[in-house]
């Protein structure tokens, strides 16, 4: 039984990413997605709360995704670098409002039992962050805060600068050009 099980959540998640491929993660209705996966709305229902949990798990394995490529990359030098490194998962995060709301309502869980792969993938933010700026490392960075500190940091700008995109009055500046002003301030040591 528990075979089948994990089959058919399979078949769900598998039908869900192809809806997602045509359409988009605004497109993806659960109707659909039981139709191409050939199950009752029910079957759907026993694997996932909502449609917002089956988009979580979707949209966090994205996430997680691009976070190990990240992790791949050599540590970036410079304000530029570091937004250049930052920038496939903040268009990730940002290919639409629809999106970038799913991120940010799932970013944080109540009890650590409830943690999905959006908030999974938070954690991993500061880790991969982090490890960009080691006290020990050839970078002109501040040394005067712990890593951990400064990728916090990071994750807060870029959250705003994103979240300013969305934002009529503020969405003149692009999310670089606004991220670039943010981490000078945060990043460079004061003279």
């Amino acid at each position: 039984m528990q075979q089948r099980t994990l089959k058919t959540r399979a078949n769900l998640v598998e039908a869900a990413r192809a809806i997602v491929l045509d359409v988009g993660y605004e497109g993806l209705r659960t109707e659909e997605v039981v139709k191409r996966a050939s199950v009752a709305k029910g079957t759907f229902f026993a694997h996932f709360a909502d449609k917002d949990a089956l988009l979580e798990l979707l949209i966090g394995e994205a996430l997680l995704e691009c976070l190990d490529q990240m992790a791949e990359r050599p540590a970036p030098v410079t304000v530029p670098e570091v937004v250049e490194h930052l920038m496939p998962l903040i268009g990730l995060m940002t290919q639409s409002r629809f999106v970038f709301d799913v991120i940010v309502r799932h970013s944080g869980a109540a009890v650590v039992e409830s943690l999905g792969p959006i908030a999974q993938s938070f954690d991993l933010q500061y880790a991969v962050f982090a490890k960009w700026f080691d006290p020990e490392g050839d970078h002109p960075f501040r040394r005067d805060v712990p890593p951990e500190l400064l990728a916090e940091g990071i994750q807060a700008f870029a959250i705003q600068a994103m979240a300013l995109m969305f934002c009529a009055i503020n969405s003149v500046t692009s999310v670089e050009d606004r991220l670039t002003v943010y981490l000078n301030a945060w990043l460079l040591p004061s003279k």
